[in-house]
This record gives structure tokens, C-alpha cells and sequence, in this order.
């Protein structure tokens, strides 16, 4: 199996949790996806930053992030999994607001303006939350070149709607999932 079948493995064993939520959108369903069971897990980990890095493969950008703290571990798994392969790719973490105190940062880590830069997110159902860290990018001089979601529940149409290409690793089908 190759790292994509394994990262998929990892998602349906570790990350389908069974029985009725709340998701971050306000819509209710009969199973979540916990990525974070899979994005902090010692082995899935390295294989979500190599199966994000093939999938946008083709895309120029030398900075990774978004909206912490589903984004958040994302990015360090692909800014590893980049150096492993001496390929320089800084990560960022952009806050749901502007912090009040010290510098003031609302996305922390190397500085964004005019940088090419990849907003991430672990699933996606309205595109909110990825969207509201591509109009924090945008807001400090970055430009944003993509979306990529590890899963998506539905958000590609209003990312592109923003004018972003969206890219998921995972559909719902592929992991046995009926929206």
C-alpha cells in the first residue's frame, strides 16, 4: 500500500467516530471525522504531510497554514515531510482574531506579505472556517494559492465560489461515508 492508501486506513480506523453531532457549520450529522485523532498521531502524521504534498504537487507556494487548530498540525506534517526532501516550506498559524497584546499577530510564525501560500484544513463542510484564514492571508499581503483539505464534506463550491481551486484528499465515498 502506498501512503495515501495507508493515510485513508488511518482516517476509517482512528478518525470515523459513529453517533449524532454538531459541526462546526451548525449542521447535524450522524458521524463526525475527528482528524485530529490522525493529524497528532505519531505514525499518520508523517504521511498526511507527504499525501497533502503530493496532492498539490503542482501548485508553487513556499508557505503552509490556516485557520489553528485544525490546521495547525497540517502544517508542521507538511513543512517535515518537505524537508525530508531538502524542499524549503515555512508553516503559519493564523488566529480567529487578532491577538491584544505583545506584536499583535494575527497569523504567527515567518511573515506571509507577499509570499505564495497554501491555506490547509483537516475536513471542510461550508468552507468557513478555511475561508475566514484565506481572508486573514489576503488581508496581510499574502497570495493565496489553494485549498487543500485532508477530507471534504462538501466545502469545494464555496471555496471556488471565492475564487480558490480546492483540492481533497479524501471524499466522503472514499472513506464509506453517505453525506
Amino acid at each position: 500500500m502506498g501512503d495515501h492508501d495507508d493515510l485513508r486506513k488511518f482516517i476509517t480506523d482512528l478518525a470515523v467516530v459513529h453517533g449524532r453531532v454538531v459541526l462546526s457549520s451548525g449542521q447535524e450529522a450522524d458521524w463526525y471525522v475527528d482528524l485530529r485523532r490522525v493529524t497528532l498521531h505519531h505514525r499518520a502524521a508523517p504521511l498526511v504531510g507527504r499525501v497533502l504534498l503530493d496532492l498539490t504537487a503542482d501548485w508553487q507556494y513556499d508557505a503552509v497554514g490556516g485557520l489553528t487548530l485544525g490546521a495547525d498540525p497540517i502544517a508542521l506534517s507538511m513543512l517535515h515531510a518537505a524537508s525530508a526532501d531538502d524542499r524549503p516550506l515555512d508553516a503559519f498559524v493564523v488566529r480567529k482574531t487578532g491577538k491584544a497584546h505583545g506584536l499583535q499577530r494575527r497569523i504567527e510564525g515567518p511573515d506571509v506579505v507577499g509570499r505564495r501560500v497554501l491555506a490547509v484544513e483537516d475536513t471542510s463542510t461550508t468552507g468557513g472556517s478555511v475561508l475566514t484564514a484565506v481572508d486573514a492571508l489576503r488581508e496581510a499581503g499574502a497570495e493565496v494559492v489553494g485549498v487543500a483539505v485532508i477530507v471534504d464534506r462538501g466545502a469545494g463550491a464555496a471555496v471556488e465560489a471565492a475564487g480558490l481551486p480546492y483540492r481533497a484528499a479524501y471524499t466522503l465515498a472514499d472513506l464509506g461515508l453517505v453525506a
